[in-house]
């Protein structure tokens, strides 16, 4: 009776964790669903991005992410460009979570640094400001099942406005604080070129922005780890 008791226990609290994790994701669908074509469009004036404003002044979504470093800019942001996203299993889970929800051919996970891995599926290089600042960016329809990205020469991305595209762009930028330590930051944006595009990505990005913030989030821990670790090396 005591074994039945715990099994029922464990299961009333599997049952009611699942619950939560529903009931949060939903909750920030939600909240992403109301903020679209509403996004804190400065941010602090430490977040401020002259080179990203170049690309997408204006835009239907942004995510903001940071983390404290102890180690110089330009080490940060050298493990960031090489951050192996496969390292994470977060990531993984969500890339098949998508497939999943969206019926898409399963696809191999992006291999290597994580430049050079958004490179091969179809995401350019905008600009760079060595050692502080680098800007990719892609257009692309994400809501398909098996979406393509396309890159394009950095001014053809900032002109872009042919029906039925997403631009979206983001960077990887390390700003010093002194000479030993740096705040890393992670900025995404997002603009639809027409108005269908915009209703068919408002309804995509409520589906998906919880994942896509979590896999932000799950970038912050291995750059600051790596840089750290690189750092020490170094002294």
């Amino acid at each position: 009776m005591k074994k039945h008791s715990m099994v029922r226990g464990a299961a009333g609290v599997a049952v009611a964790g699942a619950a939560v994790a529903v009931a949060g994701y939903a909750a920030l669908a939600g909240s992403s669903w109301l903020r679209f074509g509403r996004p804190c469009k400065t941010g602090t004036p430490e977040e401020q991005d002259p080179l990203l404003d170049a690309f997408i002044p204006a835009y239907d979504i942004v995510e903001r992410h940071s983390v404290n470093v102890d180690a110089p800019a330009a080490v940060t942001l050298e493990c960031a460009r090489s951050l192996d996203i496969n390292d994470a299993g977060l990531s993984r889970a969500i890339f098949k979570a998508r497939e999943l929800l969206m019926g898409a051919e399963q696809v191999p996970m992006p291999v290597g640094g994580l430049i050079s891995s958004m490179r091969r599926i179809g995401w350019g290089v905008l600009a760079e400001r060595p050692g502080s600042e680098i800007v990719l960016g892609a257009v692309t329809r994400p809501w398909e099942a098996n979406p393509v990205f396309r890159s394009l020469p950095a001014p053809e991305f900032a002109a872009f406005q042919e029906p039925g595209y997403v631009k979206i762009a983001f960077t990887l930028r390390a700003d010093p604080v002194g000479d030993h330590r740096s705040v890393f930051r992670t900025e995404t944006r997002a603009a639809a070129t027409d108005a269908q595009a915009r209703r068919l990505f408002r309804r995509y990005w409520a589906m998906v922005s919880p994942g896509v913030v979590l896999i932000r989030y799950a970038m912050l821990k291995p750059i600051k780890a790596a840089a750290e670790r690189a750092a020490a090396k170094e002294h």
